[in-house]
C-alpha cells in the first residue's frame, strides 16, 4: 500500500486554520498532498512533509467577500496548474434565534459564506477538473442537512442546499471523470460548538442547547474522524462511489468500497422524499 497515495497531487481546503480544517489539512498533508490552504487566519506550521517536494501555501480571506472564490483561483494558478481536490470545510453558524429575530445581514452572511462561497469554488475548479479528466469534491454539510433545526435557520438551509448541489454537481460532473460527495462530520467540540453554549437556550433553544451542554460533557467526536473520511473518499479506493452524503460517525464507510456497485445502483446516503408506504401507511 501506498503510504503518501497523494503524493503529487493538489488539495485545497478551506477553513483550514482551525478546528475540523485543521485535521482535514493535517490528513491530506500525511497522505503526501500539497495543499493549498484558505482561512481567514494563519495556520499552525504543518508536521515534517511525508513526501519528497511537498509543498504547502496559505491564503488569508473572508469567504464572506463576493470576491474571494476568483481570488482564490487567481493565487492557486501559480502555486499549481492541476486542481485534485476541493474540501470546502469553512462555514460560519450564522444568527441563532427565532427567524423574525434574526439580523437579516447576519442571515445573508450565513447563506454567503456556508452555500454560495462553496458553490463558486465548485464552479471554477470544474474548468480544471474537467481538462484533467478527474477531480474529487467534498462538501462539509453538518448538522441541519437531513432534518429540522429549529433556530439555526440560516445554517440549516445553507447545509441542506449544499447537499443537494452536490448530489446534482456528482450527476453532471460525474461524465467527465469529477466526484462530489457530501461528509457530515458528526458533533465536534469546536468553535462553532462553544457558540452555540454561549447563546444559551434562549438563542440556540432548549433542545439545542442541552445537547451541547452534554456533547461538552462527553468529549465529542473527534475531529480527525472526519478527516480520515475525507481522505477516504478522495482516494482512488473510493474512485467507484460518487454522490453521497456520507456520516464519518454513524456509516460504514470503511468497507463501502467493498459495495459500490449496489450503492450505485441504490438511493442509499442520499436526500429523497419518503412516500407513506415506506412507513407501512395505506392512503390510496
Amino acid at each position: 500500500m501506498n503510504p503518501v497515495p497523494f503524493s503529487g497531487k493538489t488539495v485545497l481546503v478551506t477553513g483550514a486554520s482551525r478546528g475540523l480544517g485543521r485535521h482535514l489539512a493535517e490528513a491530506f498533508w500525511a497522505a503526501g498532498a500539497d495543499l493549498f490552504l484558505v482561512s481567514r487566519s494563519a495556520p499552525q506550521p504543518l508536521p515534517p512533509a511525508a513526501a519528497p517536494a511537498q509543498r504547502s501555501t496559505h491564503l488569508a480571506i473572508d469567504l464572506g467577500a463576493a470576491e474571494a472564490p476568483a481570488r482564490i483561483f487567481e493565487a492557486l494558478l501559480p502555486f499549481s496548474p492541476t486542481l485534485d481536490v476541493v474540501v470546502n470545510n469553512a462555514a460560519i453558524v450564522g444568527p441563532m434565534g427565532p427567524l423574525e429575530e434574526n439580523d437579516w445581514s447576519q442571515w445573508e452572511a450565513a447563506i454567503r459564506v456556508n452555500l454560495l462561497a462553496p458553490i463558486a469554488l465548485c464552479r471554477l475548479a470544474l474548468a480544471r477538473m474537467k481538462a484533467q479528466g478527474r477531480g474529487v469534491i467534498l462538501n462539509l454539510s453538518g448538522g441541519g442537512a437531513t432534518s429540522p433545526r429549529p433556530f439555526f435557520s440560516a445554517y440549516a438551509t445553507a447545509k441542506a442546499g449544499l447537499v443537494r448541489f452536490t448530489e446534482t454537481l456528482a450527476a453532471e460532473a460525474g461524465p467527465h471523470g469529477i466526484r462530489a460527495h457530501a461528509i457530515a462530520p458528526g458533533a465536534m467540540n469546536t468553535e462553532m460548538h462553544q457558540q452555540v453554549l454561549r447563546a444559551g437556550p434562549a438563542l440556540a433553544g432548549e433542545t439545542e442547547y442541552r445537547r451541547a451542554v452534554e456533547q461538552a460533557q462527553r468529549g465529542g467526536v473527534p475531529p480527525s474522524t472526519a478527516a480520515e473520511l475525507a481522505v477516504f473518499l478522495a482516494s482512488d479506493a473510493a474512485a467507484a462511489i460518487n454522490g453521497r452524503l456520507i456520516s464519518a460517525v454513524w456509516d460504514s464507510w470503511k468497507n463501502l468500497a467493498a459495495h459500490a456497485a449496489e450503492l450505485a445502483a441504490s438511493d442509499v446516503y442520499t436526500l429523497r422524499r419518503i412516500v407513506p408506504r415506506e412507513r407501512g401507511f395505506r392512503w390510496e
